[in-house]
C-alpha cells in the first residue's frame, strides 16, 4: 500500500497517543494524529487545544488552525487558555505535540531564536510549548531532519527536555515527564536512562548511514533498531477520510 512521508509520520505520532490519556494535540500533523489515535486504537483519548478547547471527539471535519469553527462544534468545553493550562500544573496531562526549529541529543526544544545566514533570526517563540514540556507527563516533538535542525546543542532553550542529561529534571524542579520521542522525516528517536536521544526506527527507504550522516552530533543507534512501522490500512482510511485532499498530508 502507497502512502506518503507525512502519513507516515502521521500514523507514528498516533501510535503514542494511549487510550484514555489527556493529550495536547499540538499544530498540523499532530491534529490528524489525535483524529488517527481516535478513530483506530485510542477511543477514550481527550484532546486539549492551547485556545481552550476540549474535545473527547474528533472534529466533524479538517481544521487548519485550533479556532477554527469544526473545532468549536461539538466540543466537550470551550475554556480560556488558562482553563486548559491549569490541567498541566495538576499533573492531569498525559502528552503533548511540540512543534520545534531545533532539537538536541537531550532534547532540548528551540523554536526562539537560530543563527541564519544573515545573522540571528528571530522565532515566534515558545506559546505554551515550555509549560506543556515542562508538565505534561511526556512530550513528543516532529520536524525536518537535517543537520541544522538536529544540532547537538540547541542555540537556545525554549522548552526543557532533558537539560544537560540524565537527572537533569529533577536536579531543576521539573516534578515529571521529558521527551518520549522525536519523529523527523527520516527516523524516530528515544531517550535512554542517561537522557541522550538514540536511533529507535529508521523509515522505510531510509538507511541508518544517511540518519547518522545527517544529524549535527555521533548519535547512537539502538541495539535493535528496526524499520519504522507502515501505516496499517486502517490507519490510512482514518487520515484520508479527514484531510481528503491532503492538505497537511501529501
Amino acid at each position: 500500500m502507497t502512502y506518503t512521508l507525512n502519513e507516515l509520520m502521521v500514523a507514528a505520532a498516533a501510535r503514542e497517543i494511549k487510550d484514555g490519556e489527556v493529550v495536547f494535540v499540538g499544530m498540523r500533523l499532530p491534529l490528524i494524529a489525535f483524529v488517527v489515535a481516535k478513530k483506530t486504537h485510542a477511543p477514550h483519548a481527550i484532546g486539549l487545544f492551547e485556545n481552550g478547547v476540549i474535545r473527547s471527539t474528533p472534529s466533524p471535519e479538517l481544521i487548519y488552525t485550533m479556532a477554527d469553527p469544526p473545532n468549536i462544534l461539538g466540543a466537550t468545553q470551550c475554556l480560556d487558555m488558562t482553563g486548559v493550562m491549569s490541567l498541566l500544573q495538576s499533573g492531569r496531562v498525559h502528552l503533548g505535540f511540540l512543534g520545534a526549529a531545533e532539537v538536541d541529543r537531550f532534547g532540548n526544544l528551540n523554536s526562539t531564536q537560530v543563527k541564519g545566514k544573515n545573522g540571528i533570526v528571530r522565532l515566534p517563540g515558545s506559546g505554551g510549548a515550555c509549560d506543556i514540556a515542562s508538565m505534561a507527563h511526556r512530550f513528543v516533538s516532529l520536524l525536518d531532519h537535517g543537520k541544522h535542525r538536529l544540532p547537538e546543542r540547541v542555540s537556545y532553550i525554549t522548552s526543557p527536555g532533558n537539560g544537560e542529561g540524565g537527572g537533569w529534571r529533577k536536579r531543576v524542579g521539573l516534578p515529571r515527564g521529558g521527551p518520549a520521542a522525536v519523529i523527523t522525516t527520516k527516523c524516530v528517536l528515544r531517550f535512554g536512562e542517561d537522557g541522550e536521544a538514540f536511533l529507535s526506527t529508521y523509515h522505510p527507504g531510509v538507511t541508518i548511514e544517511d540518519i547518522l550522516a545527517n544529524t549535527g552530533w555521533k548519535l547512537k543507534v539502538a541495539d535493535n533498531a528496526k524499520p519504522t512501522p507502515e501505516p496499517t490500512a486502517d490507519e490510512l482510511k482514518a487520515i484520508r477520510e479527514y484531510d481528503t485532499k491532503g492538505f497537511w498530508t501529501s
